[in-house]
C-alpha cells in the first residue's frame, strides 16, 4: 500500500472504496456534480490543498473532465496535481450496463493502473520521496479521549469543534478523522480542544 502525502479527490464513494485499497492517505469525494454547489466541501479542499496538496483523480469520461475542469479553476494551481486513468472500455461489476460513454471509471481500474496514474502525476510517496509529516497522527482513540465520539455530549462537542475549525458541520466521527489528520497532528488538536 502506498503512503501518499497529498489528499486525493475522487468523484464518489465507489471510487473512494477502490482507491482506499491502494493508498493510505485522505480520500475526499466530490459527490459528482454536487461539488458545483457545495462551497463547504470546496473550502475544505482548499484548506487541505494548502496543508498537504491535492491530487485530482476523476473518471476519463466527459463528466469526470467537467468536474476536473471546475476544480482546476476553483483551486490554486500550485496545490493541485492531476492523475489520469486510461480509457478502458467495459462495465463496473456493480452496474447492470456500461456508463454513457462505455468507459470504466476509477472504481473499475486495477490497483496497478491506479498506482501508475498516481506516480505519473507526481504523488509524494512517503518513505520514497519525502519524510513522514511531523507530529503524532490522530487515531479514533484520540477522538474518543477528547470526547468527540462515543460519549455523552460528544455530538455537541464535535459540532462546537467543527464550527471553531470552520469545517463542515455534517461530518461524523469517522468522516472527521481523516480530515482532522490531514490538517492537524495530535498535539495541535489537543490545543484546539482546550480552547473550546
Amino acid at each position: 500500500m502506498l503512503r501518499i502525502r497529498e489528499a486525493i479527490v475522487v468523484e464518489g464513494r465507489y471510487d473512494k472504496n477502490t482507491l482506499a485499497q491502494v493508498v493510505d492517505t485522505v480520500i475526499l469525494e466530490t459527490s459528482g456534480f454536487a461539488i458545483f454547489r457545495d462551497e463547504e466541501t470546496l473550502g475544505l479542499l482548499r484548506r487541505i490543498g494548502e496543508k498537504r496538496g491535492l491530487i485530482l483523480l476523476t473518471d476519463s469520461d466527459g463528466a469526470g473532465f467537467l468536474i476536473r475542469n471546475y476544480l482546476k479553476g476553483a483551486l490554486p494551481a500550485d496545490q493541485v496535481k492531476h492523475a489520469y486513468i486510461p480509457d478502458r472500455y467495459g462495465k463496473e461489476r456493480r452496474k447492470r450496463r456500461p456508463g454513457k460513454e462505455g468507459k470504466l471509471g476509477v472504481e473499475g481500474m486495477p490497483p496497478a493502473v491506479l498506482e501508475a496514474a498516481l506516480r505519473r502525476a507526481g504523488a509524494t510517496v512517503l518513505g520514497e520521496d519525502a519524510p513522514p509529516p511531523a507530529g503524532t497522527p490522530l487515531t479514533k482513540a484520540d477522538l474518543y479521549a477528547c470526547g468527540l465520539s462515543g460519549g455523552e455530549g460528544s455530538r455537541a462537542k464535535r459540532q462546537k469543534l467543527l464550527q471553531r475549525l470552520d469545517l463542515p458541520a455534517h461530518l461524523s466521527p469517522n468522516a472527521m478523522l481523516p480530515i482532522l489528520s490531514a490538517l492537524y497532528d495530535r498535539e495541535t488538536l489537543l490545543a484546539e480542544m482546550e480552547r473550546l
